[in-house]
This record gives C-alpha cells, sequence and structure tokens, in this order.
C-alpha cells in the first residue's frame, strides 16, 4: 500500500482486516505488516504492507518493495496534492524493484466521504483518465476505485480487484473471497 502520509492507508487496511475505523492514528513508522486468508482453506494468503508515507521513511521502504507482486496506490480525494504523488510512488516502487515490467495495481481515491468538503477535492473522472493512461502503459488494467475507510466503501472491492490481476498476470485461477 503506497501514498502520501494521512491518506488513510493504515485505516483501509484495517477496515479490510475487520478491525474497523478509528478517527485518529499515529503516523506509520517504516511499514507495517498483516496478513488476510483469501479462502476458506487457507491456501492463500495475502500479506499486505502498509508503507509510510512520510518522505524521511524513503530509504526504509526501498527493501520492503522486493518481492512485490501488487500495489495499491492511493491518494486522499480531499487533497489533490496527494493524487499528483502517485506517479512519484510508482517511479519509487519501479526503481526499487528494479525492472520496467509493471505489477499488478489499483489505483484509490480515498476518504470518499469527504467528497465537495474542501475546494481541492480529486474528479472521478480525472481519476479514472490517469487510471486508463496507467493501464495503456502497464498493458494491464489498473482500476480505478472510490473507497472510504470510514464506512467501509469499496474496501473489499480494492483488495479483491488486486487479487484478481495478480492472478491473471501470473496466469494462475483463484478460487476464493
Amino acid at each position: 500500500m503506497l501514498g502520501d502520509g494521512g491518506v488513510g492507508k493504515t485505516s483501509v487496511r484495517r477496515r479490510y482486516l475487520g478491525e474497523g475505523f478509528e478517527s485518529s492514528y499515529l503516523a506509520t513508522i517504516g511499514a507495517d505488516f498483516a496478513t488476510k486468508r483469501l479462502n476458506p482453506e487457507g491456501s492463500e494468503i495475502a500479506q499486505i504492507w502498509d508503507l509510510a508515507g512520510q518522505q524521511r521513511f524513503q530509504v526504509v521502504r526501498e527493501g520492503y518493495y522486493r518481492g512485490t507482486k501488487g500495489a495499491i496506490l492511493i491518494f486522499d480525494l480531499s487533497r489533490d496534492q496527494t493524487y499528483f504523488n502517485i506517479p512519484n510512488w510508482i517511479q519509487e516502487m519501479m526503481e526499487a524493484l528494479n525492472t520496467d515490467d509493471p505489477i499488478p495495481m489499483v489505483l484509490v481515491g480515498n476518504k470518499a466521504d469527504l467528497r465537495g468538503s474542501s475546494m481541492e477535492c480529486v474528479e472521478a473522472k480525472k481519476a479514472e483518465e490517469y487510471a486508463d493512461q496507467l493501464s495503456a502503459w502497464a498493458d494491464m488494467e489498473i482500476p480505478y476505485i472510490e473507497s472510504s475507510a470510514k464506512t467501509g466503501l469499496n474496501v473489499d472491492q480494492i483488495f479483491e480487484s488486486l487479487v484478481d490481476n495478480i492472478h491473471i498476470k501470473e496466469g494462475t485461477s483463484f478460487q476464493g473471497y
């Protein structure tokens, strides 16, 4: 999970894991790690790395990219600068992975419950167009999903889309959820 500090990465992860929502968190230092069984047999387990978004943790983050099979790129819908920083996150990840072959990604506009609360809200059409550009660049579908960790809106869909696209890229099937 990549994105600027304060975009809701930890809140999205916690909501997905069934831990609910808290309105205040301490900033993630380095990375936070969690797992979730994706099917009843437990034969598929997602490892979720919630990487610190602050610039001062860039050197620390580089080591966490190794072995990455997919990425959730999160921005805050009510703060457009977090959206404009998404290309920097992609570049950092690709450099750390030392590859030109993109991995499956999902572009997420989080905090949909705050849409309209700020003059700098990112328009859905703009983010959808960017996801289309990313899809063309990556030669695979990069979906755009608006979510709210606070209400739970589309949180499961984020992870389901990513897992599905990882299986498509690897040429495997998935029997889960």
